[in-house]
């Protein structure tokens, strides 16, 4: 029989931690840790702090307001609007949709061929994006694309009947769906693998139905992680830029366009620090999202434990 040493504690009974005095990292993890900061601090918190300080600047660099008010009025606002209605209606179509085909994904076998092409190909396609996902939109259904072609020579339908939807938001609707789809089917998959199915054979034991276990166990368990994929497929839109910037050449229907205009436009020259204000606006509202999805992670990390 083999002895078991017993582990050594401290006065107050818990285990000492490894990483250094009073649980505090050690020099080698800060040593690790120097690459993800240091890229973290110049791709993320350096550009963050320019845009703020920029956007209570004028164009001499004297303090002012003037740039957050004009977010509030006038061709700024319905960006925003614009930009929040399509992120919104992309989320809720890809939040739906994704949910349905994870759903069939989660009830197949966990190693099976099906489970295994879906969720590859979701990896793949929920980072397809920018100039590539622009590209093959347009050869498929543009105004040359093989799919109008051939719609229009032999069923005598023309998609782009008096409209270029493609270049508008309704064509921006669509692209953007591609890749809010496979995203949801990441996000939502770890959820539904995590219902166990005792708590379906105990619902089943007292006498319960397909409907009260979905209205007193399934449902409540997967509503915030539902909730709060829809909020990343939100934010996922919202910050979205590469696609919408290869695919409308005229016009900045959305605010990421618009900021482009200002930094890279000569018509509006002088302006840059208005660009920042619509930046910060963006990262406000980004912001509340992912807040409120944070909220409803821990509320899922109870039943995770």
């Amino acid at each position: 029989m083999t002895a078991v040493a017993p582990v050594a504690t401290t006065p107050g009974g818990s285990t000492p931690n490894r990483g250094g005095a009073a649980g505090r990292p050690s020099a080698a993890a800060w040593l690790v840790a120097v690459p993800f900061l240091a890229f973290v601090g110049v791709f993320l918190v350096y550009p963050t702090v320019l845009v703020l300080a920029g956007a209570f600047q004028d164009a001499n660099g004297a303090f002012t307001l003037d740039n957050l008010t004009n977010l509030f009025k006038g061709v700024y606002l319905d960006a925003f609007v614009r930009s929040i209605e399509l992120s919104a209606l992309t989320a809720v179509i890809g939040a739906v949709f994704g949910a349905l085909l994870t759903w069939a994904v989660a009830v197949g076998e966990q190693e099976g061929m099906v489970r295994r092409v879906v969720v590859a190909a979701s990896g793949v396609l929920a980072q397809f994006g920018g100039v590539p996902l622009a590209f093959a939109f347009l050869a498929t259904v543009g105004f040359e694309g093989l799919v109008t072609k051939f719609l229009r020579d032999n069923a005598g339908i023309d998609l782009f009947a008096g409209s270029a939807w493609l270049f508008e938001l309704p064509g921006l609707t669509l692209v953007y769906t591609f890749f809010q789809i496979p995203l949801m089917v990441i996000v939502f998959l770890p959820a539904l693998d995590g219902l166990r199915p005792q708590w379906r054979e105990a619902n089943a034991s007292l006498g319960g139905t397909s409907w009260t276990y979905w209205r007193h166990v399934g449902g409540p368990i997967l509503t915030p992680p539902f909730l709060g994929a829809l909020l990343l497929l939100f934010a996922n839109a919202f910050s979205a830029y590469a696609t919408a910037a290869a695919l409308v050449s005229q016009g900045s229907p959305i605010v990421p366009l618009q900021i482009r205009g200002f930094l890279t436009g000569e018509v509006v020259l002088g302006q840059e620090n208005l660009g920042k204000a619509l930046g910060l606006g963006m990262v406000v509202v980004v912001s509340i999202a992912m807040g409120v999805n944070v909220l409803l992670q821990r509320r899922v990390a109870k039943w995770v434990r």
